[in-house]
């Protein structure tokens, strides 16, 4: 057969070596290859390295395959650990939200305050993006129209308090739904990754000092300053959390020290 008609590819001289091509066509490659001295040597090369391959690695070819790397038992193994933890998961999901709604209705019988209901939604917002990894926040603090944005968006001036002095770096901020209309959230990072969040919704309670509520292994200081709520998020650790909570109510309220801080029951 002429050179035209044996269009010879590499897929196919790679079958001849391993000898998978038919009978047929690995005469056409034969033929093929007797006028390519260049690419007969080639193959030859690829034989030798067959064939060092295998006399290395011959007495281990009939070895029962070692338990860490039976592919059947592996797939068992990850399919049994991805079942539970999409159990964890909804789990994790399923007491989230159980404990957010029964926290409006241990508040207020069903009836949750204005000044409580945000503090609901601030911590419920707290526990979902303080476990974001990729997109903990929506704007960079380093963006200009952050603060304009967002306050404008609340319909309040709104100022990110500066908690420097606790470790903590603003690292951004969201606009989120509230009950209320539009709200916001300022995060906060720490030098070991925990962070604190800052949440600001429109107030439709009176003023109120620092008063404190801790849900599981968050806890939040809030107070209530004209027209913004406010509402600071973090582990439950009370003392450092309210030294926290007292830094930022002293910067956004004037420097007016809260009254004593009470705990909700």
């Amino acid at each position: 057969m002429t050179e035209r008609t044996v269009p010879v590819t590499e897929d196919e001289l790679h079958a001849f070596v391993d000898g998978e091509l038919p009978a047929d066509r690995r005469q056409e490659v034969e033929a093929w290859l007797a006028a390519r001295p260049d690419d007969a040597a080639r193959l030859a090369a690829w034989r030798s390295q067959e064939d060092a391959i295998r006399a290395q690695y011959a007495s281990v070819v009939d070895e029962p395959i070692p338990e860490r790397l039976d592919l059947d038992r592996l797939t068992r193994r990850s399919r049994s650990r991805r079942m539970l933890a999409a159990a964890a998961v909804l789990v994790a999901f399923l007491a989230g939200s159980a404990s957010g709604w029964l926290g409006r209705g241990v508040w207020e019988g069903g009836n949750v305050p204005a000044s409580r209901a945000v503090v609901v939604e601030a911590l419920e917002a707290h526990r979902l993006y303080i476990a974001e990894v990729r997109h903990p926040v929506e704007v960079a603090a380093d963006a200009k129209h952050l603060l304009p944005w967002l306050s404008r968006k609340v319909g309040s001036p709104l100022r990110a308090p500066n908690l420097k002095s606790f470790g903590l770096k603003l690292i951004g901020g969201r606009l989120l739904p509230g009950t209320k209309g539009p709200a916001a959230l300022l995060m906060y990072e720490g030098p070991s990754g925990e962070r604190f969040t800052l949440y600001f919704a429109r107030a439709t309670a009176p003023d109120s000092a620092l008063r404190y509520r801790e849900s599981g292994q968050v806890a939040a200081f809030y107070w209530v300053d004209g027209e913004v709520s406010y509402v600071i998020s973090g582990p439950a650790e009370r003392n450092r959390l309210q030294k926290v909570a007292e830094a930022a109510y002293d910067q956004l309220d004037g420097g007016r020290r809260p009254q004593r801080s009470t705990l909700l029951q």
